[in-house]
C-alpha cells in the first residue's frame, strides 16, 4: 500500500520500464513521453503513454468497508484499491513503419516484464514532482494486462479525445494499486499475561466429555456388546422361549452366540454333550418348520428337548458350558409349561 502518489508514479515508471528495453532492435533515438497522443502527430520516433481511465478494483471494492467501532475507533486503515488503464501510442516516419516497429517492441517488453520492477519505481521517483512517493515499499506489486478492444471501443476511446487523429497503439491495464488513508490505527495493547486452565471431566466448569458414535458407549459399557446383542441377552435372561430363539438367532457375533459356541465346544468334549446339543437344535428347527403341530407333541418334544439339555449341560458342561447348560434348564421348564397354552394357536416360527 502506498500514498496518492502512486498512481503518477506508475505512469513514470512505465514509460522508464518501455524506454529502458528498446535494444537492441530499436537503434534509433526514441522519445518516451507521459502525455495525450498530440493533436499533430510529430515525425520523430516518439511512443506516448497516457492514462486515460481510473476504475476501481472490483474483486478489492468492499475490502475494508468496516473500519471503524462502534464508538468511532478506526480499526483498520482504509485503503482505496483501484485499477489504471493505459493506452500506448507509436509515431514516427510511415515509410519505414517507424510506429509498428516501437509497438512491437512495447508489446514485447510488457510481456516479458509484466510486473513493474521495484528499481523502475524507485528511479521514476527521483523526480522531483514525485518526491515522497513510497510505491517501492508496498508489498502489492503492480501487473501489466493487455486489454483486448474491438472496433467500437477504439473508436469510442479515440472520440474522447478531441481534435486527435488516430495512430497505432495498445491498451493496457495495470492492477492492482492500494491508496493508504492518512489516519492509522491504535496499535492493540499487548497480551500483559497469559491463563491457560486444565481441568479433567466432570470438574465444575470443565466440558462436558464427548460422546462417541451411536453404539460405542453401549459396547464399551458392555464388555464389547453392542445394543442388539444386549437387547436379545436380557430376553435371553427372562427365561422365554422367544427370548431364547432371538438370542440364537442374534447371538452370532453377540455375546449369547459366543456363550452358545462355547458351551457347544465343551460339550463335544463328551458324548452327552453333544447328543444334548444336537437334541436343542433339532427341536428349535422343528419348531420353525410345524408351527400348527398339537399341544402334546410340542409339550413331550420340548420337555425332552430343552429338560435333557439342561441334565446334560448341568453334568458335562464346564466354564460358558455350564452357563449354557443351566440356562437350557430353566428354558426347558418354561416350554414345558407355556405348551398347553400355545397347542391351541398356530406357532409363529419362533418358540419350540
Amino acid at each position: 500500500m502506498s500514498n496518492a502518489l502512486a498512481v503518477a508514479t506508475v505512469t513514470q515508471a512505465l514509460a522508464l520500464l518501455i524506454e529502458h528495453n528498446l535494444h537492441p532492435e530499436i537503434d534509433m533515438a526514441v522519445s518516451v513521453e507521459t502525455r495525450k497522443p498530440p493533436s499533430d502527430p510529430p515525425t520523430d520516433p516518439t511512443i506516448t503513454v497516457f492514462l486515460y481511465q481510473v476504475t476501481h478494483n472490483p474483486s478489492m471494492r468492499n475490502n475494508d468497508l468496516v473500519t471503524r467501532a462502534s464508538d468511532g475507533t478506526l480499526l483498520k486503515r482504509p485503503a482505496a484499491a483501484i485499477d489504471l488503464h493505459f493506452v500506448i501510442s507509436a509515431y514516427g516516419e510511415e515509410t519505414e513503419l517507424v510506429g509498428q516497429r516501437l509497438i512491437g517492441s512495447v508489446v514485447r517488453t510488457l510481456h516479458e516484464i509484466p510486473v513493474l520492477p521495484r528499481e523502475l519505481i524507485e528511479e521514476a521517483a527521483q523526480r522531483p514532482y514525485l518526491e515522497g512517493s513510497d510505491l517501492a515499499d508496498s508489498l502489492q506489486k503492480v501487473r501489466f494486462t493487455p486489454t483486448q478492444m474491438d472496433i467500437d471501443e477504439t473508436s469510442k476511446l479515440w472520440g474522447m479525445l478531441n481534435n486527435t487523429p488516430y495512430s497505432l497503439s495498445v491498451v493496457y491495464q495495470a492492477s492492482l494499486v492500494l491508496l493508504d488513508g492518512h489516519q492509522k490505527p491504535v496499535p492493540a495493547k499487548p497480551v500483559q499475561r497469559a491463563e491457560v486452565k486444565v481441568l479433567p471431566f466432570g470438574a465444575p466448569g470443565a466440558p462436558e466429555r464427548p460422546v462417541v458414535g451411536s453404539g460405542g458407549a453401549d459396547a464399551a459399557d458392555s464388555g464389547g456388546v453392542g445394543p442388539v446383542e444386549k437387547a436379545a441377552v436380557e430376553k435371553a435372561a427372562v427365561g422365554t422361549g422367544a427370548g431364547t430363539a432371538e438370542a440364537v438367532e442374534v447371538g452370532t457375533a453377540g455375546v449369547a452366540g459366543a456363550t452358545g459356541a462355547a458351551g457347544a465346544t465343551d460339550a463335544k468334549a463328551s458324548g452327552g454333550g453333544a447328543r444334548a446339543a444336537k437334541k436343542v437344535a433339532g427341536g428349535a428347527s422343528a419348531g420353525r418348520g410345524s408351527g400348527k403341530s398339537s399341544g402334546t407333541s410340542a409339550r413331550s418334544r420340548t420337555r425332552k428337548a430343552t429338560g435333557g439339555a439342561a441334565r446334560d449341560g448341568g453334568r458335562t458342561g464346564t466354564g460358558h458350558g455350564g452357563g449354557g447348560g443351566t440356562d437350557g434348564g430353566p428354558s426347558g421348564a418354561d416350554g414345558g409349561a407355556d405348551g398347553k397354552a400355545d397347542s391351541a394357536r398356530p406357532g409363529d416360527g419362533k418358540q419350540s
